[in-house]
């Protein structure tokens, strides 16, 4: 397979997620009959727009939505169509890694660390599974199923291979979906595109060879709330020795989050929904309002990993023991708090932090683990039109390599 990778030093893509002022949300659709072809989501809605379009056609995947459709045609029965929305979505995924990691024709005159292809060609193949009438007959559970495992085979979630044996560091990296679209269409996500240009490789550190494995994650409240981030790494962390989410945070800087909380805070998804409610896990009862990151902040801010400048954020939003306001609190939450914001905000950025090391406290595990920002991904000055230009591409590629940087000082700071 072609995830089985083991070159040394390799430098990609990235991808992330953080907003603060939500976009207008679209009212709920009406509910189809069972069994039939629900209508398109708001994000496949945004295939049509001519940005997505011209992303894929000069990305040369324009091609992967209608070579999936044709596989779905062919399938006579419910396992048939399974092998081939896995085997579809996996070599989706695995394109997009090889793309980004310089493997094969570019096809195409978008530069290779970019993400966006991966997610627009996702939304054409789950428009086509969602649309799919089969002659062999699909129940609204079946159908559902099947888009959940084109979901997780697209995203890399279910195939994350760290390698067993002595002397290995064994690290495991999330991104995210790009987000706000309806802002502006073009946008791109550097942790995303950091997780396709670090799959599968090999970093060296001064305690010898370390591996990373990635997955990307939908900007999808009820994607969350469905236990899409608990289900893909309950089974990694234990093999891990260290792991970060990553996603989009500030202007001009990068952010170690030292702390984060338990509360959505309302800013619309990629579907237009919004959610403000503490973020809901299994066992609420024994769910804390803060977690906290064991990444070696102060190693990572210390070192020189690149020209953004890092920060170690304690800043927090709370509602003091017996008050009812939120506060701001620039050194972390005060004992007996309701959380209302962590240091990277309360959306889903936050959001995966705290079930990734909230699954981290409840495993029992001891590995560092936290989340970092990175900038956000600006076009060049004046381009308010075109999908793509030389700084916006430059700007990619640095952050992609200073998160790996910031990677590899992290392995090194917890020998």
């Amino acid at each position: 397979m072609s995830r089985i990778r083991a070159r040394l030093d390799v430098v990609g893509v990235a991808l992330v997620t953080l907003a603060f002022a939500a976009p207008p949300l679209a009212a709920a659709e009406p509910a189809p009959p069972s069994g039939s072809a629900p209508a398109v989501t708001v994000e496949e809605a945004r295939l049509d727009k001519a940005v997505p379009q011209e992303i894929l056609r000069r990305s040369g995947f324009d091609t992967v939505a209608p070579g999936f459709a044709e596989a779905l045609q062919r399938a006579s029965s419910y396992r048939q169509a399974e092998r081939a929305v896995v085997r579809h979505g996996s070599r989706l995924w695995d394109r997009a890694v090889d793309r980004a990691q310089g493997r094969g024709p570019a096809r195409g005159d978008l530069s290779r660390d970019d993400d966006r292809p991966l997610y627009w060609a996702r939304l054409g193949m789950t428009r086509e599974l969602r649309s799919w009438q089969p002659g062999f007959g699909l129940t609204d559970t079946e159908r559902e199923r099947l888009l959940d495992r084109l979901e997780r085979s697209s995203r890399g979630q279910d195939s994350m291979n760290l390698p067993a044996g002595k002397g290995i560091k064994r690290i495991v990296m999330t991104g995210f979906d790009p987000f706000t679209l309806d802002r502006d269409i073009r946008i791109s996500n550097p942790s995303g595109a950091t997780a396709l240009a670090l799959d599968g490789t090999w970093i060296r550190t001064a305690e010898g060879p370390a591996r990373i494995e990635t997955a990307v994650f939908p900007v999808r409240w009820q994607d969350f709330a469905d236990g899409t981030v608990e289900r893909t790494l309950r089974t990694q962390l234990p093999k891990a020795d260290l792991f970060t989410t990553v996603s989009q945070g500030r202007v001009g800087r990068i952010d170690i989050e030292r702390t984060n909380g338990a509360w959505r805070g309302g800013f619309g998804d990629n579907e237009n929904v919004s959610r403000t409610e503490t973020v809901p896990v299994n066992d609420p009862a024994s769910q804390p309002q803060w977690t906290t990151t064991t990444l070696p902040y102060k190693a990572i801010v210390a070192a020189n990993t690149g020209h953004f400048p890092v920060y170690d954020n304690t800043t927090v939003t709370e509602i003091p023991a017996g008050g009812s306001d939120p506060v701001v609190r620039p050194d972390g939450p005060t004992a007996g708090s309701t959380a209302r914001a962590g240091g990277g905000g309360n959306y889903l950025s936050n959001e995966i932090a705290y079930r990734a090391t909230l699954l981290r406290d409840r495993l029992g595990l001891t590995i560092p683990g936290g989340h970092v920002h990175t900038p956000v991904l600006q076009f060049g000055a004046g381009n308010t039109t075109e999908i793509t230009d030389p700084e916006f591409v430059q700007n990619r590629l640095d952050i992609i390599a200073q998160v790996r940087e910031i990677i590899r000082v992290a392995a090194e700071s917890t020998a």
